[in-house]
């Protein structure tokens, strides 16, 4: 009678356990089916905004919606004051004489995250852009364009182009050294480096990507074809 009841009570908490690993399998598939739609959500409403749905801030401080620059032709740039690239303020300043009052901006986003280039204050980097280029276009505040405080903006640009690759003298260089620090550079939309410059028609269209090595100059022409 002892063996009996002894096997009746095996095969009870038996099956007590399976049950309790099932109900715990179950709440395991739930949780995760809520976490996947929980990160799904904000991709879907990325996927959903326009440009003009986000908003900036200038170098004191203040909001810039996007939408403000509707039915513009944008260039939008990540910069740094003590690069290899910085030169290129003058080509982008010389873009912004010949064609602003047709209609270009060019958004100035300064950016700290390669190689420490970009060390100064907000307003230290609009004296320093205002004194060696004498630039015309606003310098807006410090950003980071890369990693999980990444600009909202450009999380949106990244998803719309990615990686257009090197071109021009710089090609080379810039190939092996952003390889030795990512060697799966080519096959992802992260920004590289500096003064990677994002082409945006007037209908708030996200164009062409062109990566540093890329200089203003030769932007022009695909510049006046959207003015």
């Amino acid at each position: 009678m002892k063996k009996i009841i002894l096997v009746l009570l095996t095969v009870l908490f038996t099956v007590l356990a399976c049950n309790k690993e099932k109900t715990a399998v179950k709440n395991e598939e739930k949780a995760g089916e809520i976490k996947a739609k929980e990160t799904a959500q904000p991709v879907q409403e990325e996927k959903n905004m326009t440009i003009y749905d986000f908003t900036v801030k200038d170098r004191k401080g203040n909001d810039v919606p996007m939408a403000n620059f509707k039915g513009k032709v944008l260039l939008i740039v990540n910069t740094a004051t003590g690069c290899g690239f910085t030169p290129q303020y003058e080509g982008l300043e010389k873009l912004w004489e010949e064609y602003h009052d047709k209609g270009l901006e060019i958004l100035d986003f300064p950016c700290d995250q390669f190689g420490h280039q970009a060390p100064g204050t907000d307003d230290e980097i609009h004296q320093f852009c205002q004194m060696k280029f004498n630039t015309g276009f606003e310098n807006f505040k410090k950003i980071e364009v890369n990693g999980e405080n990444a600009e909202p903006l450009y999380k949106y640009l990244k998803s719309k182009k990615s990686f257009a690759g090197f071109t021009g003298e710089k090609a080379e260089f810039m190939a092996g050294f952003i390889a030795k620090q990512d060697p799966d550079y080519k096959n992802n939309a992260e920004i590289k480096w500096n003064f990677t410059k994002f082409l945006v028609n007037r209908e708030g269209e996200v164009l062409e990507r062109f990566e540093s090595t890329v200089e203003p100059a030769e932007i022009a022409d695909k510049i006046k074809g959207l003015l």
